[in-house]
């Protein structure tokens, strides 16, 4: 199985030059049934890497523009009157795929934001008072531009929280960019990518990844986080118990993908940031990323966890 996910890893790399972590965050993130956030300037490579992502997979895939004229039912269907059969058929939006990009997001209305709340939950969707199962698996791969852009509307700390990952691409280092541009003039073809995890192995990753060990140490470490948080010593939002489920679930992925069945300190640490920050700081994440810094320097793990050789 890690040969796969090195395998995926490597393509999706083909594209998103010079961002291995945020490329391997994105894959973790899928892999433990999360919602992706990918939060940066425009032409930083967001939609792309979203793409790559669900290439890999070899899921079926929709990409929805967000825009402040987009309506829910443009993203979850809506059902019209057949006049010669007499009866109302359900002609299902975007939302059906098994990978979503909602692109740019936070251009669209909170009411259409909301659309995507019941889906990214529950898995299913209410269309006229009936409910519809979505696809399994079921992700949504969301970008946004930051706040400062005029026509963005905040996205509420509601729909955040159902996000289990918030990652930032940011600017590529030199060489990377160097790469970038020479390639400018011979860009890949999307179609050069070919799935390196069929559904059934994505499935049975799955399943390994719950059976990963969490030990009660572990817990202890995640929970003293967590308390910190709620004890004012930090201007931050106070983590949820659902916060700590999708920490618990990103750090299982990311040691399956180190090719290890227990959870380690390091793997907290190494997740904790894309799954809490935004979290944390809600709507102004992106006025202080040093949150989960502070947090993880303020609790020594050492004192809940003694590392086993």
């Amino acid at each position: 199985m890690q040969q796969l996910i090195t395998q995926a890893l490597l393509q999706v790399e083909k594209f998103v030059i010079g961002k291995p972590e945020q490329v391997r965050l994105s894959l973790a993130c899928l892999l433990a049934k999360g919602h992706l956030l990918i939060e940066d300037l425009p032409g930083m490579g967001k939609t792309t890497l979203a793409h790559m992502l669900a290439s890999s997979l070899g899921l079926s895939y929709q990409r929805v523009q967000f825009t402040s004229d987009l309506l829910p039912a443009d993203v979850i269907g809506v059902s019209i009157f057949d006049t010669k059969n007499h009866s109302f058929t359900l002609h299902k939006g975007p939302i059906f795929n098994q990978v979503v990009l909602a692109d740019e997001i936070n251009r669209a209305s909170p009411k259409t934001q909301s659309a995507l709340l019941e889906a990214m939950e529950e898995n299913s969707v209410s269309i006229d008072g009936k409910t519809h199962s979505l696809s399994t698996p079921f992700f949504v791969i969301a970008t946004q531009n930051p706040l400062f852009h005029a026509g963005t509307y905040p996205l509420p700390e509601s729909q955040l929280d159902r996000f289990m990952m918030r990652i930032s691409l940011g600017f590529p280092d030199k060489s990377a960019e160097k790469a970038i541009l020479k390639t400018a003039n011979k860009p890949l073809k999307h179609s050069d990518i070919s799935p390196s995890i069929s559904l059934e192995q994505l499935q049975e990753m799955q399943s390994q990844i719950n059976e990963v060990y969490v030990s009660d140490a572990i817990l202890e470490y995640i929970i003293a986080l967590f308390q910190y948080t709620r004890s004012g010593e930090l201007s931050v939002n106070p983590l949820s118990p659902r916060a700590g489920k999708a920490l618990v679930a990103a750090a299982k992925a990311w040691a399956f993908m180190d090719d290890r069945d227990h959870v380690l300190p390091d793997d907290i640490k190494s997740v904790f940031p894309s799954v809490c920050e935004h979290r944390m700081a809600g709507r102004h994440a992106q006025e202080n990323e040093s949150y989960s810094k502070q947090l993880l320097t303020s609790v020594d793990s050492e004192q809940f966890i003694t590392l086993e050789s």
